[in-house]
């Protein structure tokens, strides 16, 4: 199999180092305009480096492609997959360029179109997800998502990173990683109260904090707090109802429940080993990462129904931007 990896900045480096684990005989093509990162993956993984896509789709044998650019770039290079009828795998969009597009083309291609939600892939979610479906009762939940924006990528200015932009913003960002699994966990949203502002000197030109009262179309409601100013990187979920108490703390042991009939509280371990990378927080693992790459090769050659689809997250984007104009 001929897989194209493009954009080769962190995402895509991830991306290369996964394929080559799931696929060890794939023949791996990056892709990227700034020669100083192609060389150094093509050192760091022996693969081969190009930059050019067009040049790649035109000799007709890549078979699927992985676009780990700045979103905004995305509704371009998959619709020009998809053209050459190559399967996709997309990282998150955050903007709905061309969605409506590049479904019915994706359909007419009958190519996979396949939208990364990684924390849909997470153990510790998918075992609360099971959970509060087999659970009677109605819930509350109080999760807190955040991270010091120059924390993100400390390796580069944040100004030169799409996070510290308006439209493809770090707290856009956190409410499209977060939002699918919460909707799938608690339910389809109902109605929002939002309150927001700016309380750092950071030099963006987006709200920096966000504070959102959720109630969900099955009685669970939820209070959820993102920002890009906590100093420590921090995921910390509660979830509570008349027979069911949960937390997490975004870490691979850091789910925990109270059995109330013992009054004691007992640590959920799901991972027999878990893959980490230095450099980033204790919570962002491979993991899932490897389980939602897993699960796209499987929709290619097996037809495997994805987890989200895009269809799904259009509808995600507009809660977001109703979120951010507090309407």
């Amino acid at each position: 199999m001929k897989i194209v990896v493009v954009g080769l900045g962190s995402m895509g480096r991830r991306r290369i180092r996964l394929i080559k684990k799931i696929k060890p005989d794939a023949d791996i093509i990056g892709i990227d305009s700034n020669s100083e990162r192609m060389e150094f993956v093509q050192n760091e993984y022996g693969i081969k480096g190009c930059g050019n896509l067009e040049e790649q789709l035109k000799d007709g044998d890549i078979a699927c492609a992985v676009i780990s650019t700045s979103p905004v770039s995305h509704a371009d290079l998959i619709r020009q997959c998809l053209e050459y009828r190559v399967h996709v795998f997309s990282e998150l969009n955050l903007v709905k360029d061309r969605y409506l597009e590049n479904i019915q083309l994706a359909d007419k291609m009958n190519r996979v179109l396949f939208l990364s939600s990684t924390c849909l892939y997470r153990a510790e979610i998918q075992y609360l997800t099971e959970k509060l479906k087999n659970y009677k009762g109605k819930v509350n939940y109080i999760y807190h998502v955040g991270q010091y924006l120059p924390d993100w990528h400390p390796w580069e200015n944040y100004k030169d990173f799409f996070v510290g932009k308006r439209e493809t913003s770090g707290c856009r960002e956190i409410f499209a990683v977060e939002l699918p699994w919460i909707v799938d966990a608690f339910g389809e949203i109902e109605k929002i109260q939002v309150l927001t502002d700016r309380i750092t000197d950071l030099n963006i030109d987006y709200d920096d904090n966000y504070m959102v009262l959720i109630q969900h179309k099955t009685g669970n409601k939820g209070m959820l707090a993102v920002d890009v100013l906590s100093r420590k990187a921090v995921r910390n979920l509660e979830v509570y109802g008349q027979q069911i108490y949960l937390t997490w703390d975004g870490t691979p042991d850091g789910l925990k429940e109270y059995d109330w009939k013992k009054k004691a509280e007992k640590s959920i371990l799901l991972y027999g080993s878990v893959d980490t990378v230095e450099g980033y927080s204790s919570f962002i693992i491979e993991n899932a990462y490897e389980r939602e790459l897993r699960a796209f090769f499987d929709a290619v050659e097996n037809g495997e129904k994805a987890k989200y689809s895009f269809q799904e997250d259009l509808h995600i984007l507009d809660w977001i931007d109703r979120i951010e104009k507090n309407v």
